[in-house]
């Protein structure tokens, strides 16, 4: 099944880059890959996105096995309704999500390295929720333009 794939290959890529930036860096360290624009930085986030929910395990555990327990669900009982791109959507969302939870349980912190300075450093798992959140508020959007738009035909 597709979205077990994609949300395999996240947490894989994901686990991998940090356990290479956790293995070549030192904590607080900064490398300069393009200019002033793009850097790796070695941080540890001990919350959630943009460091919020700071030293607040329980719940930073619990929230992303209930959500990718719900969308698994959903992916399970719709999934031959669901497009191909409702599917990658959601299968970055739980990829992503998993794979900070990997971190969470075995470090207690998630490790970011990715860090363009004009944004909080983030890592894979990251931009796989982001990608998959923005891709499905896109599929919803034209769902729901379709629907109006055959509504009124």
């Amino acid at each position: 099944m597709v979205y077990w794939g994609i949300a395999a290959a996240v947490i894989i890529v994901d686990q991998i880059s940090k356990s290479w930036i956790r293995g070549t860096m030192a904590l607080g360290e900064s490398v300069s890959l393009a200019g002033n624009y793009l850097h790796l930085t070695y941080v540890h986030n001990y919350g959630a996105a943009f460091s919020i929910l700071q030293n607040r395990q329980t719940l930073l555990v619990a929230l992303p096995l209930l959500i990718t327990a719900a969308i698994t669900g959903y992916v399970v009982k719709r999934g031959s309704t669901l497009s191909t791109a409702e599917v990658v959507a959601l299968s970055l969302i739980a990829g992503g999500g998993l794979g900070n939870l990997v971190d969470r349980i075995r470090f207690g912190y998630v490790v970011d390295f990715i860090n363009i300075r004009i944004l909080p450093v983030f890592n894979v798992a990251d931009m796989a929720v982001c990608a998959g959140s923005a891709l499905l508020v896109y599929c919803v959007a034209v769902l729901e333009a379709r629907s109006a738009k055959s509504d009124l035909s």
